[in-house]
């Protein structure tokens, strides 16, 4: 199986920590390993609810579902988990207002990636030409980047960089976005909150990686410098080498 390691930091601005993390390299039900991160939103302990409601929800459907391919399992619990959560916001006064990005990737054993993606929580690959961004962000800064009236530089300080076109529990109808890809040899995923993309460029991020000794050390590494850039959101993140499999005792 799949080496992986994964991290969350509540960061140096926030006094709570709104992103939820799962991964795990091994079976979960069809998924031969599944990885998600979600950026939860909302007042009070909305945000925190949002994000981990939504990964257990389609952590729970990918271990009682065996009817449904891979990219539909997701498709259906991320949909489950956004007509839920609306109607719990609904019933309950302190959960108005809820959502969360998510992200979510599974690996084949031939090295097929599989990614799920709402919001701007981000998937990419490390490969040995650099750090290419799989997942494109549902937010309006990006909109102003795909229309050409700003650069991608000035995305990542914009004023409202944080505001999301997308997200898990926003709107009655949830459109979830697929992309595929394959890894090669030596390929490295990263999954990640925004937390991290807007205090370190790529450029950054794929500095760190190349230049720690193991994936345990960067996801440590990758932290930390998100921290002493600022550390303005919550950080999470998951890494993951595909080729490296864990060691039997």
């Amino acid at each position: 199986m799949p080496v992986s390691y994964s991290r969350t930091d509540r960061g140096r601005r926030r006094t709570k920590n709104q992103d939820y993390v799962f991964a795990v390299s091994g079976q979960v039900g069809i998924f031969p390993n599944l990885y998600i991160v979600a950026d939860g939103m909302g007042g009070h302990e909305a945000g925190e609810f949002a994000s981990q409601y939504t990964v257990e929800r389609l952590v729970k459907e990918a271990m009682t579902d065996t009817g449904r391919e891979p990219r539909d399992l997701i498709d259906h619990g991320l949909r489950l988990a956004n007509a839920e959560l609306r109607e719990l916001a609904a019933a309950r006064h302190l959960l108005l207002g809820m959502g969360t990005t998510a992200v979510a990737a599974t690996i084949s054993e031939e090295g097929e990636l599989l990614v799920g993606s709402v919001g701007d929580s981000r998937l990419y690959i490390l490969r040995s030409e650099g750090l290419e961004q799989i997942t494109h962000d549902h937010s309006m800064v990006q909109e102003m980047v795909d229309a050409g009236t700003i650069g991608r530089e000035e995305a990542r300080t914009h004023p409202e960089r944080n505001v999301i076109t997308r997200a898990v529990g926003a709107e009655d109808r949830l459109l979830v976005d697929f992309y595929t890809a394959q890894l090669k040899r030596g390929d490295i995923v990263l999954l990640c909150t925004d937390g991290l993309t807007t205090m370190l460029r790529d450029e950054e991020i794929e500095e760190v990686i190349r230049n720690c000794s193991d994936l345990e050390l960067a996801a440590d590494s990758l932290i930390r410098e998100a921290n002493e850039n600022g550390g303005k959101d919550n950080i999470s993140l998951i890494l993951v080498d595909p080729w490296t499999e864990v060691a039997n005792d």
